[in-house]
């Protein structure tokens, strides 16, 4: 399934945190990536899913994998189409690089709307002015070895402590990193919505009233039906 950019548009009017509470309501599984930062402060990051899987560094491997423009990093980042973001299964490794500023030119060219690792990235200063969101655990000064090497492309990794697929949606700012599965993206951006609306119609209430928010404050399927109504009465 492809992600229509009507789809990505209104991702990007919401809250990551919101989207959070949605994935963790559904249960579907760990959606959060811990230890991955945002180093493109500012950046509201939405976007398919491309993948890259490191692995140890081991010399008999290295000479299947280091084949030039056809090494699998290279590969993944050559399938980015514009608005996709290269997620990186660095295996957490702070200071494994996945890459620096000759490496992701390409994602520059590729046009990709961002980078998410669990690894490093290398030359950052120079990468932050590719104009693309850069999520990592660190920075550091070093390649990926003698940590982290090019496997895989585009197969299902983890990153951060959540599995992604290829075609899963990426939503992230300054909060964090989360993962919405291709099959959820639908529900979760209706859910969404509708609580984002809920919630500033809540505030609204708080402060016209001057009460704590824990009159109205959590959600209960009677505010929510409280609210469309409201709705209605204005129609």
């Amino acid at each position: 399934m492809s992600i229509s950019n009507e789809m990505i548009a209104r991702y990007k009017k919401v809250a990551v945190a919101t989207v959070y509470s949605a994935l963790s309501l559904l249960d579907y599984g760990p959606c959060f990536m811990k230890g991955v930062k945002p180093f493109t402060p500012g950046n509201h990051l939405v976007g398919p899913a491309k993948t890259l899987r490191f692995i140890p560094p081991r010399k008999d491997i290295q000479t299947k994998t280091r084949i030039g423009e056809k090494s699998p990093e290279y590969v993944a980042m050559g399938s980015c189409e514009p608005g996709d973001v290269l997620v990186a299964d660095g295996l957490g490794k702070k200071y494994g690089s996945v890459g620096g500023d000759v490496k992701l030119t390409q994602l520059k060219l590729r046009k990709a709307a961002g980078l998410v690792t669990d690894g490093a990235i290398r030359d950052l200063d120079v990468v932050k002015s590719y104009g693309f969101a850069i999520f990592a655990s660190g920075r550091a000064p070093t390649g990926g070895g003698p940590e982290i090497d090019p496997f895989e492309p585009n197969v299902a990794i983890q990153c951060g402590g959540v599995a992604v697929v290829p075609g899963d949606l990426i939503v992230g700012d300054d909060d964090g990193i989360v993962v919405v599965p291709e099959k959820l993206i639908e529900e979760v951006i209706d859910w969404v919505e509708e609580h984002e609306a809920v919630e500033e119609w809540i505030k609204a209430k708080i402060e016209k009233e001057d009460v704590s928010p824990g009159k109205y404050y959590p959600i209960t399927t009677q505010t929510i039906e409280d609210f469309h109504q409201s709705q209605d009465s204005q129609k």
